[in-house]
């Protein structure tokens, strides 16, 4: 079945944006210079899931310009396909499905490894066994409040650190495996 994978930065204070949703505070570690391996990641992905709230900070952030060219899939329990702009129509798919139905659903179409962003999409495909990896880069900012990247788990999830790279800018990336109990 498909596989999720994560690539995502937080705060040190573990926030992936404020509680409003916005993520000024990213561009403003100036390090946006750096190669941090997202274009290698999103060439090894064959499409996104993203959850609706980050879909909207994406598309209020680059004005309706889409940035993808992998296809992108909305979860949410709001949004209908035709909340997508007719431009977006061709690259941008709305569904409420389950996660496990989800992946299903996409490993029908032929995709292996799915993109998974956004808090509450990440912890639920996290608190269902679908997450194989995640890419944690964390930023040397503390923001005191926002949304976390991790909530409530019925059970502790255990992650094995596969590799660190700290850079110039003072960015530290994390990669994890996550290792699932077996029941």
């Amino acid at each position: 079945m498909t596989t999720g994978h994560v690539f995502i930065a937080t705060s040190l204070d573990g926030y992936i944006a404020r509680k409003d949703h916005t993520i000024d505070w990213l561009e403003s570690q100036g390090t946006t210079i750096e190669e941090h391996g997202y274009t290698q990641f999103i060439d090894s992905v064959d499409g996104i899931i993203f959850g609706r709230k980050t879909y909207e900070v994406v598309f209020n952030l680059t004005s309706g310009e889409w940035p993808y060219t992998k296809p992108v899939i909305v979860l949410s329990r709001t949004l209908t396909q035709s909340d997508i702009p007719l431009h977006l129509n061709d690259k941008v798919t709305v569904t409420n499905q389950r996660p496990v139905d989800l992946l299903k659903t996409v490993d029908q179409q032929g995709w292996k490894r799915a993109y998974i962003d956004g808090g509450t999409t990440i912890q639920s495909f996290l608190s269902e066994g679908l997450i194989q990896n995640l890419i944690i880069t964390t930023l040397p900012v503390l923001i005191g409040e926002g949304i976390p990247l991790f909530g409530k788990t019925s059970e502790d999830i255990h992650l094995e650190l596969i590799s660190s790279q700290q850079f110039p800018s003072g960015l530290l990336q994390s990669h994890y495996r996550v290792l699932y109990s077996e029941n």
